[in-house]
């Protein structure tokens, strides 16, 4: 099969490769779906492999990702294991998934469509020949891909095409400290880690990098099949009730609008509310404080931030907390046109509802907290009436602010109805803070609801 198309010969690239091989007919079925990550709420992430290195290489590989308990998942092109077998043999033998990197690792955007599907099908035929394991997924040797290759991979019955959301390449001289703080910054929920074994110097050290920022954020790095399976679909935006609630609405004289700072009440109740957006670190940290305290938040999200990492806010509503619009890209608002602030706004709304896949709280929060009467009312034009300020502020965004800074504020403060501000930003306190301040709450007798609650807001 491989002799005769020249695979072996060792001068036959590319074109000439696919040249005496027979037209493929075009598929004209639905294209296979991509994948850059896993859409889960869950605490895990995959690891993955391109390539497939010297036996000597990958023994020790493989050796090291024992030593921690992963299970990987190897993306190998069928030539590799034609012509090393038992390497193959033995990344299935010691428990890791093994998926198709295609026969050559050629440039797939400089092929044929014919070429494309012989690189997918030959290599699948070869990987099951050699390792009795058939692959589901594909992922060519850069990661990018072109219509012709989900064609490709759905006609050779692929069920996805995978990419990454977290590329692993050679480093330049960091730190084993920078290198940590820096997988540690970009893992995410659903992610999905690349590593080339071919191109990455650092093959074998980088395994116990990524361990460690895994456990340090919490998260479990199971085999790419798993995590596909525990994770879900999205639904388009235009499916999901309420994404067109807020919409465009220049006439705006005349509306109506709730500036509310805190609720007057005789009850001990208040409600935590954190603004902007971090690292699934920062925001996994807040998020497991307050599961431990049993306490429900409100998270007014920037939508940019969202945008990239649209998991970390579906957890949100996963542990039972509500989440509300805090822009798209964050901007003092009295600084912009009304067209300018409601397209940001809506824009900051479409992105939320996508990804949490519902509506998200009727409310708005400024950035800054800057508001004058006409941004209000361009503000509530669009579906925002009551527009959620604070009464308890402690500058937390300022990394000056210790966590006693931030636990005295809080203290000296909060008052019955109060509305808590704080940030989910990287590298400061509230972390460190958010523990001590519920407790001391709930020791003079607050109880936490979610903002909606405490105002009463009518969805």
């Amino acid at each position: 099969m491989l002799t005769g198309c020249g695979f072996f010969g060792g001068e036959k690239k590319g074109d000439e490769q696919a040249g005496n091989q027979s037209e493929v007919v075009r598929y004209e079925g639905p294209m296979s779906k991509v994948l850059p990550y896993v859409y889960t709420a869950r605490k895990e992430l995959s690891l993955t492999f391109n390539g497939m290195a010297d036996k000597q290489t990958m023994e020790k590989l493989l050796d090291e990702l024992d030593k921690f308990n992963i299970k990987a998942t190897f993306f190998v092109p069928g030539m590799r294991v034609a012509e090393e077998p038992d390497i193959a043999q033995f990344i299935v033998s010691r428990g890791h998934e093994i998926e198709n990197n295609t026969l050559s690792r050629l440039d797939m955007s400089k092929l044929s469509y014919t070429q494309i599907h012989k690189e997918i099908q030959l290599s699948n035929e070869i990987i099951k020949k050699e390792t009795g394991k058939l692959p589901r997924y594909l992922r060519t040797r850069s990661g990018d891909y072109t219509d012709d290759v989900r064609l490709a991979a759905a006609q050779t019955g692929m069920e996805a095409v995978v990419v990454y959301s977290l590329f692993l390449h050679n480093w330049q001289g960091e730190t084993d400290a920078d290198k940590l703080s820096f997988v540690r910054k970009y893992i995410t929920r659903g992610g999905i880690i690349t590593i080339d074994t071919e191109e990455n110097s650092d093959l074998v050290e980088e395994i116990p990098i990524v361990a460690q920022a895994a456990k340090d954020v919490g998260y479990a790095l199971i085999p790419l099949s798993e995590l596909i399976a525990h994770g879900g679909e999205r639904k388009p935006l235009e499916q999901i009730a309420g994404y067109d609630d807020i919409r465009m609405n220049m006439d705006y004289t005349n509306e109506k609008y709730n500036l509310i700072y805190d609720v007057v009440t005789d009850e001990k109740k208040i409600t935590l509310t954190f603004d902007d957006w971090g690292t699934d670190y920062t925001i996994t940290k807040i998020l497991d404080i307050l599961a431990e305290n049993d306490v429900k938040a409100t998270f007014f999200l920037r939508a940019k931030g969202v945008e990239g990492n649209p998991n970390l806010a579906r957890a949100m509503i996963e542990e039972g907390h509500d989440v509300a619009n805090h822009s798209y890209s964050h901007p003092v608002v009295t600084t912009l046109t009304p067209q300018e602030l409601q397209e940001d706004v809506v824009k900051a709304h479409h992105v939320i509802t996508e990804a949490i896949q519902q509506k998200p709280t009727t409310l708005f929060r400024p950035p800054t907290g800057e508001i004058d009467d006409t941004t209000a009312k361009v503000i509530a034009a669009i579906g925002y009436p009551d527009i959620a300020l604070y009464d308890v502020t402690t500058f937390d965004w300022d990394v000056r602010n210790s966590a006693e800074d931030i636990v005295n504020k809080i203290m000296k403060q909060t008052e019955n109805g109060s509305v808590i501000l704080l940030h989910m930003l990287d590298d400061i306190h509230t972390i460190e803070a958010l523990p001590i301040a519920i407790k001391r709450l709930k020791q003079k007798g607050f109880t936490f609801v979610k903002m909606a609650d405490l105002i009463g807001l009518k969805e």
